[in-house]
């Protein structure tokens, strides 16, 4: 009888000693370790290729080569990823990501309400457009230039 609550007594030992040699992942059907994988579409250091100059402020210049007259819109994009601004009458923010290939994502913009004369509202309208329907970006000597899903080209310059 003793032999049996031994051998009882051992077999639940090793199966509880088991259990807790497994981290909670295995046991969840997942790889023990870390999780976090690098994101493939965001440039890493060390790669080649320019890369995004986060919180620099810039100045709109030209829409398809069409000169923004009057308060210019403005864009900055933060090291957390919030782009924000002046659009031509209201301010702005978003949330926008540099990815891989010099490639820029915009989301759904945050506007202020304000209501501004109909030559105001048209170029607000179109520079947010634009950097909604950005694609590509470069950078050519103090110019950020944001290339449009469509065709347009939105060019910026660096603000002090």
């Amino acid at each position: 009888m003793n032999a049996l609550r031994l051998a009882t007594f051992l077999v639940a030992l090793a199966a509880v000693s088991g259990a807790h040699a497994q981290s909670p992942a295995a046991t969840l059907g997942r790889p023990a370790g870390p999780t976090r994988q690098v994101d493939n579409k965001v440039p890493q250091p060390g790669e080649t290729g320019k890369i995004f100059p986060l919180n620099s402020s810039w100045v709109a210049v030209s829409l398809n080569g069409k000169p923004f007259t009057g308060e210019r819109p403005s864009f900055r994009l933060d090291d957390q990823m919030r782009a924000t601004g002046f659009a031509g009458c209201n301010t702005y923010a978003t949330a926008a990501y540099p990815l891989r290939e010099q490639a820029l994502a915009v989301g759904p913009f945050a506007l202020t309400k304000k209501s501004c004369d109909k030559s105001a509202m048209a170029i607000e309208q179109s520079f947010l457009v634009a950097l909604r329907a950005s694609g590509k970006w470069d950078i050519q000597g103090r110019n950020l230039i944001i290339k449009t899903q469509n065709g347009g080209q939105l060019v910026l310059e660096r603000a002090l």
